[in-house]
């Protein structure tokens, strides 16, 4: 007996394609002016078209100063574009976006809270009852290795201890896109890359139910962490900020941050991403001289 299901595979019953799925993010010639104290505009990206697609994971490297982060909050819904659009999941953004995890530069942890009470604040925000909420907080924090300082306060916590926390509060939330600012930039070395690793490891086992890993972008300086981590290398231009090239990177998962960066393919992609990104370095440089003299 013929059940009816014989279309070929990415088809509908009958034979109907099936809707491609949208990417994960979309921005369309995006741009965003601010206005400074002075009365004048600043213009801090322009032109801006990127895709990340589903479960992707996308490194965005740049100039000092020239929009990266700006970029963040326009997908995160924290500001608007002046001009362009910005999507998620194919729908226009208009505010701040529950399924969107965001990470910054700086530890955001309520202080007079402790571990625990600290990843539990998301869900209990969204309405989840405080027994799941605390289930759910103490399952993070074993998957980050603190499940034995859940009645620690943030002052307790060596930095690297406190980006654990920073993890757990973003991933319990289940994100479907993550965006991160610079989140380790203010870790000594070795625990940078420690850091790196748990996040590859957290990122690729994060949605256990089938569904794809959460999209990701992630701003960095570090060019090595960039390709260490990232499916794609997004270099901006010095600002006002535009895509000047995306580098797909063809390194093999799973990775070892520290191991990976010896592997003569990484050198080669970092020599040619960087004959790209230096050249705006430079530019921004310049620009900084001819201001102050």
């Amino acid at each position: 007996m013929n059940s009816g299901n014989s279309g070929k595979p990415g088809e509908n019953p009958g034979g109907t394609p099936r809707p491609a799925a949208a990417p994960a993010i979309e921005l369309r010639g995006a741009t965003k002016v601010f206005r400074t104290p002075s009365g004048a505009d600043h213009t801090a990206v322009r032109d801006l078209d990127l895709t990340v697609a589903q479960g992707e994971f996308v490194a965005v490297v740049g100039p000092t100063g020239c929009g990266k982060s700006t970029t963040l909050t326009l997908v995160s819904g924290l500001e608007e574009p002046t001009e362009g659009e910005v999507l998620v999941g194919g729908e226009p953004v208009t505010g701040i976006r529950p399924e969107v995890g965001f990470v910054f530069q700086q530890d955001a942890v309520f202080p007079w809270r402790t571990v625990l009470a600290n990843v539990m604040a998301g869900p209990r925000f969204r309405g989840v009852p405080k027994a799941e909420a605390r289930e759910r907080a103490r399952d993070w924090l074993g998957r980050v290795g603190l499940a034995a300082f859940e009645d620690r306060y943030p002052h307790q916590l060596s930095g690297g201890q406190r980006k654990r926390v920073a993890l757990a509060q973003t991933f319990v939330g289940d994100p479907a896109i993550l965006l991160m600012d610079e989140p380790f930039s203010a870790l000594d070395v070795q625990t940078r890359a420690l850091m790196s690793d748990e996040l590859l490891e957290l990122w690729g086992g994060s949605r256990p139910d089938g569904r794809a890993a959460a999209s990701v972008v992630f701003v960095t300086h570090d060019l090595e962490e960039a390709i260490a981590l990232a499916d794609r290398v997004v270099v901006m231009t010095a600002g006002p900020a535009t895509v000047k090239e995306v580098f797909p990177i063809d390194l093999p998962r799973p990775r070892r941050v520290e191991s990976v960066r010896l592997e003569p393919r990484f050198i080669e992609i970092y020599r040619e991403i960087w004959s790209s990104l230096g050249e705006e370095v430079r530019i921004t440089r310049e620009r900084g001289a001819a201001h102050v003299a």
